[in-house]
């Protein structure tokens, strides 16, 4: 009786969701009904309980969304950051009327049977390790980007999907753009002949940064557990707070990780292409020489494909010029006909000899180089990865899709610091490059090994 039930709902929320779908234009953002609103329609033995891993400044635009959410329940909230959790409750609270617990230790959220997700959104080094131990705890995973913070991590967490069969949506949200879909499947149908190249750009205005020296860890941090899986190291002013992505390596993965992996993805997709066969990268840092921005600032990379198609990224952090143009960020798709300009706000084609022949804008508002995000698309995303969990739903950035677009930062990476163009197996993603297989994988806190299954 109950599972006849239990299918009955289940058919009957297909149907309501359907009936919604097409009260709704080709680029209206779904999910306009309140959680309140919505009052439980799919029924409690369909609810799904999220933990929160990471409430720095992605937090707010994923936790609107995920309020937006039905029959979703939030029930923990866990950050190595004291004040961080009493921001995240205060906002959960401001949203809904509703309180979360509180935990500093991600570990014991995995113990706790009725976690279903975990919404991840850390510093990169925590990214493979968190998902990893996610699913072997069999919970599914929504994980920011980057997805891993090297190539070895991002074949251990496809290894423990695999084995594990549990879900993980990687959070490069631009996929659940109905904008982006359209304009893309368009480019697949021919709209401007056979596609070549993809140009991804950048542009923001990023200033100095502290420049590192051994502090006291701020009060209410846990430093330890900020470091998870990375060699320890004594604290220094101000890596926990956003700096740890341009301080060396030990947590961060660059511009590149940050917002390439964006905008890569989408040329990918484009192209339909999966690992390129070459990589080669000019970055420096050209902005505030004395600071302690310890990378690139400045990148320029290419991406050689089979088939003689190709993907340059153009990542400029700390120069602003063109932000106000395209959003700052974008991808701009080159075939024999014409070619398409796509960010998160709209898409526009042009003719071979560069007349406009459409611009669209897009109804989805989405935030484009402002720290944290947010806005209609990662709803969309959310309700993608919830919908994939609930009802079987395909999921538009699977982890094993996902790590093939994130293969393109480490490349670039690789190459940067290894100071060599490197050639790939376009099959496989690997390189029998020595130099290049240096920076494959890193060092790793002992306890904190993540191995294949």
């Amino acid at each position: 009786m109950k599972n006849n039930r239990r299918k009955f709902i289940k058919k009957a929320s297909l149907l309501s969701l359907a009936a919604l779908a097409t009260q709704k234009s080709l680029f209206a953002s779904p999910n306009k009904l309140s959680a309140k609103n919505y009052n439980r329609i799919i029924g409690s033995n369909d609810r799904i309980s999220f933990a929160f891993q990471g409430l720095g400044r992605r937090l707010p635009g994923l936790l609107r969304s995920s309020s937006k959410l039905k029959n979703v329940d939030v029930i923990y909230f866990c950050d190595v950051m004291e004040k961080q959790l009493v921001r995240a409750n205060s906002l959960y609270e401001k949203l809904t009327g509703l309180k979360a617990k509180n935990e500093e230790d991600i570990h014991k959220i995995f113990d706790d049977k009725d976690v279903d997700a975990i919404i991840m959104a850390t510093p990169d080094h925590w990214h493979s390790y968190g998902a990893c131990k996610a699913l072997q705890a069999n919970k599914h995973v929504y994980l920011e980007k980057p997805c891993s913070h090297n190539m070895a991590e991002s074949d251990l967490i496809v290894n423990h999907q695999r084995y594990y069969k549990k879900l993980v949506q990687m959070g490069n949200q631009q996929r659940s753009s109905n904008h982006t879909k359209y304009i893309i499947n368009k480019i697949h149908e021919g709209i401007i002949g056979n596609v070549y190249n993809a140009v991804t750009f950048y542009n923001n205005n990023r200033g100095r940064v502290p420049n590192q020296s051994i502090k006291t860890p701020p009060d209410g941090l846990n430093w330890d557990l900020f470091q998870g899986p990375a060699p320890r190291r004594s604290y220094t002013h101000d890596t926990w707070d956003y700096n740890w992505r341009w301080y060396d390596w030990d947590y961060g993965t660059g511009e590149a990780g940050n917002n390439a992996t964006h905008e890569l993805d989408i040329a990918r997709w484009a192209l339909k292409v999966n690992y390129p066969n070459n990589v080669s990268v000019f970055a420096k840092k050209n902005h505030f020489l004395d600071d302690g921005w310890t990378m690139y600032d400045n990148m320029e990379a290419k991406f050689i494909f089979p088939n003689d198609k190709s993907i340059n990224w153009n990542g400029r952090s700390r120069n602003a010029y063109g932000k106000s143009q395209e959003g700052g960020r974008g991808t701009i798709v080159y075939g024999s006909k014409g070619s398409i300009l796509i960010n998160r706000q709209e898409y526009i084609i042009y003719d071979r000899n560069g007349n406009k022949i459409e611009n669209t804008k897009s109804n989805e508002n989405e935030s484009a180089v402002s720290l944290g995000g947010g806005g209609d698309m990662t709803t969309n995303h959310l309700q993608n990865f919830v919908d994939a969990i609930r009802l079987g739903t395909k999921l538009n950035s699977p982890i094993d899709d996902a790590v093939i677009s994130q293969s393109m930062v480490h490349y670039a990476n690789i190459s940067y610091r290894a100071d060599i163009s490197f050639k790939i197996n376009s099959d496989s993603g690997k390189t029998n490059n020595r130099k290049a297989n240096k920076y494959w994988s890193r060092k790793y806190e002992k306890g904190w090994e993540i191995s294949y299954v």
